[in-house]
């Protein structure tokens, strides 16, 4: 099984290829590269019994990554619920490793004591977006218009399952 629960060696990789997403100008809002540093406080609150990253890791080499974050952090009423997000090499796209990875998150969540999973992504995500209606994930929210990168103006996306647990 190529998937695993992410270490800190793994955080240089993980912060790396979303980098790689940055760039593409069409998978997150982030418009700047950042750091493992800038993002340190955000890794190191991901656990394996509440909250985990998942990595894909092929010959050894980490391919593509998933997390569950808390929704709303500290607002008790979603206690159940968290956000799930993926990210996948750019040379490593179309080889099954975002499904792979979302289904390993999905198969999880009973562990976890997660009931809702919610994705929120830009409109411009096109493959995010198939995969997740794949899994079952529907359109929960739009925010029309309101991310803006190089000039160009996207929704962004609430998309949303519930997961029995």
């Amino acid at each position: 099984m190529p998937i695993r629960i992410a270490t800190v060696d793994d955080w240089k990789r993980i912060v790396d290829i979303y980098n790689d997403a940055i760039a593409t100008r069409i998978s997150t809002a982030d418009t700047e590269i950042i750091s493992v540093e800038s993002k340190e406080q955000w890794l190191a609150q991901h656990d394996v019994d509440h909250y985990p990253i998942y990595v894909d890791v092929r010959d050894g080499v980490v391919t593509g990554w998933c997390s569950l974050s808390p929704y709303r952090l500290g607002r008790p009423a979603f206690r159940d619920t968290a956000e799930i997000s993926y990210y996948v090499s750019e040379q490593c796209h179309r080889n099954g490793i975002g499904h792979s990875l979302v289904s390993h998150a999905l198969s999880d969540c009973s562990r976890l004591g997660i009931e809702t999973l919610v994705a929120i992504l830009l409109e411009s995500n096109l493959a995010s977006i198939g995969l997740l209606r794949k899994f079952g994930f529907e359109e929960w929210g739009r925010l029309p218009k309101i991310a803006e990168i190089d000039g160009n103006r996207y929704d962004h996306l609430y998309m949303g399952r519930r997961v029995s647990t």
